[in-house]
């Protein structure tokens, strides 16, 4: 009723502000007639809500093997009774989780957008359309920086929602926020445009469009749209201290959305075009060297102050230097890092960009090559363990007392694969893996996608022969 009410005033107000602009036209002449358009949100509401679907998470009940704490008491008798509490493994029956969240469909052959944190560690996913019709999801892909998932529901002619382009929304734009809240079914919210590119250090990469419609728990992952109910942005997060709405809610722009979702279909992983910079708002700069009592005479008070260069990224190569302020890219205006993130969320490794600069109060252009986060302009596939070409299971008890271990995985089967080239045999025991301990087959897949994106793709496995002999293999996932 709350909400209803002041919905309704706010209307009152805008309207009685149309009255009052009319009748001052009338009183003064000559003038230009301005008057109140109302807003229907309506037909948005009708367009938009068949395509945001329900998500419910299901994560299965696991048995783990954990570290004890060790018991003070128990060390204190343990040289007399020859065992001690320290280090001691014990095996627990972890709780299965259920959550829920939202989804939109993007495409009439199944695709739905969500965030990453809807879906991470899922075991089963179901998917509630907006007319009961239920399914099971397999995830495509899933992008921790940016927060978005691309799942993917088996069936044809569903309803898809117009996606445009987050660049075209302005401040004070009426919006509406849908989703699934609290396990509420189909639930939509009203606000307006608050502010765009706004960052709050909670992932990778932020340009968050921000708004005042309500998003509430369950609504991640939902539908930002416009009044005419086509998307603009993935609602994400909320701002509170009590873990529901009070005032801001948070959605990713399309323009982000867009291209992690072309990535995932196309390569598995987002393909992310670095400029090879450190740095932070100008302002933000300025103000910290006040605080030092220095003054800063940098020629502008917008841009991106650059901090610190990468010696093996695009920067360096095209001579942009420490202390340089980034203006412009493609001649798109930045102010602030949330702004030079969203443009370089678009580009791909390879792409040319023009940027603009000031150096020393002079204004400058360059343009730069955009590289991977390994310094290269190649394409970075997201390897997984079919590169290694073998089979693992987790060792049994059996084994651990056996060969005097308290974990690994047993490489069971060898194929044509990198495991192969490097004449890893089967049976070697896997202890670590670039310093990690590996005691399941999910951890070293986990371990494998992390090495294939860094700059230095290597595997460096630390291994044991049944005959208890230590062997180390090194495993380069690229040719």
């Amino acid at each position: 009723m709350n909400k209803t009410f002041l919905l309704c005033v706010c209307t009152m107000i805008a309207t009685g502000a149309g009255i009052s602009v009319a009748n001052n036209v009338l009183n003064s002449a000559p003038a230009t007639t301005v008057t109140a358009q109302p807003v229907d949100l309506t037909v948005a509401a009708d367009k938009a809500l068949p395509c945001v679907v329900h998500i419910k998470y299901l994560q299965n009940s696991k048995v783990q093997e954990v570290e004890m704490q060790s018991d003070p008491f128990e060390d204190f008798f343990s040289p007399f009774f020859g065992q001690r509490g320290q280090g001691q493994k014990r095996k627990i029956q972890t709780p299965k989780k259920e959550g829920a969240g939202s989804g939109v469909i993007i495409s009439q052959d199944g695709y739905i957008v969500t965030n990453n944190h809807v879906v991470e560690g899922a075991d089963e996913l179901t998917v509630t359309l907006n007319d009961n019709r239920e399914y099971s999801a397999r995830i495509i892909g899933t992008d921790k920086a940016t927060d978005l998932a691309l799942i993917k529901i088996n069936d044809k002619n569903l309803p898809a929602i117009k996606i445009i382009s987050s660049d075209d929304i302005k401040v004070g734009e009426w919006v509406l926020a849908i989703g699934h809240p609290f396990n509420l079914r189909a639930t939509v919210t009203a606000g307006i445009v608050s502010a765009k590119a706004r960052s709050l250090g909670a992932n990778g990469i932020e340009a968050f469009i921000q708004t005042d419609a309500a998003i509430n728990q369950g609504n991640s992952g939902g539908a930002l749209v416009n009044a005419r109910g086509e998307l603009i942005g993935i609602n994400a997060m909320l701002y509170s201290q009590t873990g529901n709405f009070t005032g801001y809610g948070f959605a990713i722009p399309t323009t982000i959305m867009n291209k992690v979702v072309a990535d995932l279909k196309e390569y598995g992983t987002v393909q992310r075009g670095l400029l090879g910079i450190q740095g932070q708002d100008v302002r933000i700069y300025i103000d910290a060297q006040k605080e030092q009592h220095k003054e800063v005479d940098l020629g502008t008070n917008e841009g991106i102050y650059v901090a610190k260069i990468s010696e093996d990224g695009a920067a360096y190569d095209a001579d942009l230097q420490e202390g340089d302020v980034i203006t412009a890219i493609d001649g798109q205006k930045v102010t602030k890092m949330a702004e030079l993130q969203e443009i370089l969320a678009t580009k791909r490794p390879g792409d040319k960009v023009n940027v603009s600069f000031m150096r020393k109060k002079s204004k400058k252009n360059v343009t730069v090559t955009l590289k991977n986060e390994r310094g290269t302009t190649n394409v970075v596939k997201d390897a997984d363990l079919d590169i290694l070409g073998a089979t693992f299971r987790e060792i049994n008890d059996k084994e651990k007392e056996e060969m005097n271990i308290n974990y690994g995985i047993k490489v069971v089967k060898v194929g044509n694969g990198k495991f192969k080239e490097r004449s890893i045999p089967v049976g070697v025991y896997i202890l670590k893996v670039n310093e990690r301990p590996v005691k399941t087959v999910s951890e070293l897949n986990d371990i494998v996608k992390e090495a294939s994106k860094s700059k230095s793709p290597v595997l460096y496995i630390q291994g044991m022969y049944p005959s208890g002999k230590k062997d180390y293999f090194t495993v380069p996932l690229e040719d």
